[in-house]
């Protein structure tokens, strides 16, 4: 499956945002070993699954091939023996403009970073989106913010990169807004 998405850097939290569901999320990426790995293991709420991404086109990651497959907790369990870099966040599931923005506010080590990511059916449906008012800056082709590329990292690792678009750390206590 092709997949079409924006994602975003958050400028501020909305402030109805604990009114909508909300996952926990820990993704594992695999291979350990490499810089970008492509291949996630993830926990998400009480479902499990394995996705592999590629960009369609050399480098662009606006279009992705997702390949996913679900598995079971106990599958889960056996994969995380497997060496990998761990991500931690909450994903919002917000409305906005009869879409559904999957906010992601970051957990552990990289507390402080929160993702907009918006999915679309096709290329028009993508161009034509406006970015929503509590986004910054539109990063979809920034390497650094690729799941991949976050996991095991640290804020102060990319903070540097965030710095190129005025970011300002955003705190959200998730537990208490779940």
């Amino acid at each position: 499956m092709v997949e079409f998405e924006l994602t975003y850097l958050a400028k501020y939290l909305p402030e109805d945002l604990s009114k909508f569901p909300s996952n926990e999320m820990m993704d594992i990426y695999i291979p350990a070993a490499f810089d970008h790995p492509k291949i996630r293991i993830r926990k998400n709420g009480d479902k499990f699954e394995i996705t592999k991404k590629e960009p369609v086109h050399g480098t662009d990651s606006s279009e992705q091939l997702e390949q996913t497959i679900k598995i079971t907790a106990e599958e889960f369990q056996e994969f995380t023996k497997i060496p990998g870099k761990i991500l931690k966040k909450r994903r919002y599931f917000y409305k906005i403009d009869n879409r559904t923005a999957e906010i992601d506010v970051f957990g552990g080590e990289l507390t402080g970073l929160v993702l907009v990511d918006v999915e679309f059916n096709n290329n028009d449906e993508k161009n034509e989106f406006l970015m929503p008012g509590f986004c910054l800056a539109e990063v979809t082709q920034e390497k650094f913010i690729a799941g991949g590329m976050l996991c095991g990292k640290k804020y102060s690792d990319i903070e540097g990169n965030l710095r190129e678009y005025n970011y300002t750390k955003l705190i959200w206590d998730t537990n208490e807004q779940s």
